[in-house]
């Protein structure tokens, strides 16, 4: 890549280090299940029990339910870490060679990234926590101050980041070209 194409890339730096980390967790996550899927599950199992009577007075036909849709919310985690990532990655790199502002790549590339970070652990937390609340629902509202803000900020991010790529395809920048 020439000098001109990394000076273009450089304000998008953080959102595509943020893109990477998110594709780099999700290659964690599939290698982790593929060599602990039992240990991982004998782990929601157990925050189960630990609880049994207290939270699910008993009824194992819960715990199971419970249990079996936790590890169904790691997966999604897996999953959304994966095709967010992706996208998070490619979009940074997108705005990396618009005509538009180096604040306009810093702040789309960047909110993505973290959006779609903070998205997928999202996930895996709800499903860590759903076994020792008894209710996927309950660890859903539990973690909804980190779902909101990662999903939102994804929403706005691609918004921006529309805008700017018609803004630029359409008249030559949202903004002073400053690189």
């Amino acid at each position: 890549m020439s000098n001109t194409g990394t000076a273009a890339l450089k304000p998008a730096k953080l959102g595509t280090l943020l893109a990477l980390l998110t594709i780099l967790y999700s290659f964690a996550m599939g290698a982790g299940f593929g060599l602990y899927e039992e240990k991982i599950k004998g782990h929601l199992k157990d925050e189960a029990a630990a609880v049994k009577d207290k939270v699910y007075q008993g009824d194992e036909v819960k715990m199971k339910k419970i249990t079996d849709k936790s590890w169904v919310y790691l997966k999604r985690a897996h999953m959304h870490a994966s095709g967010l990532g992706i996208i998070a990655l490619g979009i940074s790199l997108l705005l990396g060679i618009l005509n538009t502002c180096s604040f306009c790549k810093f702040i789309g590339s960047t909110c993505l990234g973290l959006g779609a970070l903070g998205y997928s652990v999202f996930w895996m937390l709800a499903g860590l926590t759903a076994p020792g609340l008894g209710s996927t629902g309950a660890a859903k509202e539990a973690l909804k101050m980190v779902a909101m803000p990662s999903a939102g900020l994804c929403l706005l991010a691609m918004l921006f980041v529309f805008m700017a790529f018609l803004k630029s395809s359409c008249s030559g920048g949202c903004c002073r070209q400053d690189d």
